[in-house]
């Protein structure tokens, strides 16, 4: 985990040279610790962190600044003067016209475009426009973008190789899923050079080898994939209507959409989850922050000691006492005022209640989530499979299957990202030939099946909502 630099208010970084020394490291770790030898590594797959950025000189290999995070606030005046602004009014009328004349689902996006800090467009835009350095070098093709895929390949190859895949290029928000191409119209729009991107190529695909002075042995790049879709594969989610659940620092609902790129007026989001030779695979994803944020926030303060007890401790009451959790950590450009709150607090109430209201909002959230897709994604929803850190949370996870009526899987490994990353390096390289071979090699650990009725939860996720609504611009 490389730690996050805050170098003003609002502002979120990581450091290039601390992110690839880190990198190295684990990459010889894990090599040792399976008492291997590095040139008895047949191929790396890489699975990075989102819509995290950072530019640099294409000539020196010199980054014009660090890493800036997904998490980043830096562009929020820009958002909201875009957002307030004539052209983008005028942009939604012509996109809704267009798509009510074609019915073409690629004009229905722009139609109710709106921007975000978390949006790697906006804070690109920024880029060029307080950074001389980056610009003049875009001027004269000297400058090159990438995530965090793309600048650790460009390392690794000690600058030969300049690529991202389809599952980081589509996070990105300035790539046009439906055409597979750099938004050329969002990029006018925001005064984005079209120079600095980076071909786009397959997810499971041979990219070159990393230098041999790196590792003392070259060894082939074999695939790059972003950590949701990486996930998704991991968790053999290959057919649509497969429905994965990741609860990390945030949660992320993805549902394999097939060959079919659906693209819905809000809440939910198109991405291409993995490209493999002729085939593209959609996801639409529904997101949520602030997960394990919270959880963390509360071992930090003393409220539980163990993050394995607080399953125990929730399960120790009878229900919250009326007391409710309402996230908010990460900052919104929308709401400045917005922020984490408990609400119903009585003398009567112990630790036990707090860490049992800050599951159930994990939970409710969850549920809010899933109502969401089944009620826009028109694909028949199968069983869902859950990963991340907190999916190792008993309460969170048998909550959330009562409240969605739905099976949720818990696999022995609850790390998919890696699993992913490594199931398509495997598939490039030859070690696995299908994706068949790959579905024998889950493993499931526990499997949660609805146990009450969603009634029961009604009074105290009523309530919880009126918190939420409450909690908006105090």
């Amino acid at each position: 985990q490389v730690e996050s630099l805050y170098p003003r208010p609002g502002w979120v970084e990581l450091d290039p040279e601390v992110l690839w020394s880190q990198f190295i490291r684990v990459i010889k770790e894990a090599v040792e610790a399976a008492g291997l030898h590095m040139r008895q590594v047949a191929g790396l797959g890489i699975s990075t962190q989102r819509a995290t950025f950072i530019t640099w000189h294409k000539r020196t290999g010199k980054p014009f600044h660090n890493f800036i995070s997904w998490q980043d606030l830096r562009s929020a005046e820009l958002v909201n003067s875009w957002n307030r602004s004539l052209l983008l009014k005028v942009i939604h009328v012509i996109f809704t016209v267009l798509h009510f004349l074609t019915g073409n689902d690629r004009y229905l996006a722009p139609s109710f475009l709106t921007f975000s800090t978390q949006q790697t467009s906006m804070k690109l835009s920024w880029v060029f426009k307080n950074i001389p350095e980056a610009d003049e070098a875009a001027k004269k093709n000297n400058c090159c973008f990438g995530t965090v895929d793309t600048w650790l390949l460009y390392r690794l190859t000690k600058g030969s190789v300049y690529a991202t895949d389809y599952s980081n290029a589509s996070s990105t928000g300035i790539f046009e899923p439906f055409t597979k191409c750099w938004n050329p119209t969002l990029c006018n729009l925001l005064s984005i050079p079209m120079s600095i991107y980076p071909p786009v190529k397959d997810t499971s695909f041979n990219f070159g080898s990393a230098d041999s002075e790196i590792f003392g042995v070259p060894i082939p790049i074999m695939a790059l994939v972003a950590d949701q879709q990486s996930a998704m594969f991991g968790e053999c989610c290959f057919h649509p209507g497969d429905v994965k659940l990741t609860m990390g620092t945030g949660g992320f609902w993805n549902v394999n959409t097939g060959g079919n790129l659906f693209a819905s007026q809000r809440d939910l989001y198109p991405l291409i989850g993995w490209k493999i030779g002729e085939e593209v695979v959609y996801l639409t994803e529904g997101s949520m922050s602030d997960i394990g944020t919270a959880i963390k926030w509360a071992q930090d303060i003393s409220l539980f000691t163990s993050v394995d007890e607080t399953a125990k401790m929730a399960q120790s009451v009878a229900d919250s006492q009326g007391v409710c959790f309402v996230p908010g950590f990460q900052v919104s450009a929308n709401d400045l005022y917005l922020c984490a709150s408990f609400t119903g607090l009585k003398p009567t109430t112990t630790r036990n209640h707090l860490i049992r209201a800050i599951l159930e909002s994990v939970a409710f959230r969850n549920k809010q989530l899933y109502d969401i897709i089944v009620k826009k994604v028109h694909v028949p929803l199968q069983t869902v499979r859950a990963d991340g850190g907190v999916s190792n949370n008993s309460f969170v996870m048998q909550m959330t299957s009562d409240l969605i009526n739905k099976k949720i899987e818990k696999p022995a490994n609850t790390d998919m990202s890696s699993l992913g990353a490594a199931f398509l390096a495997g598939l490039a390289s030859g070690l696995w030939t299908d994706k068949e071979q790959l579905k024998k090699l889950r493993r499931i650990e526990a499997v949660f099946e609805p146990q009450k009725d969603l009634k029961e939860y009604k009074p105290a996720m009523d309530t919880w909502m009126q918190a939420a609504k409450h909690s908006l611009h105090w």
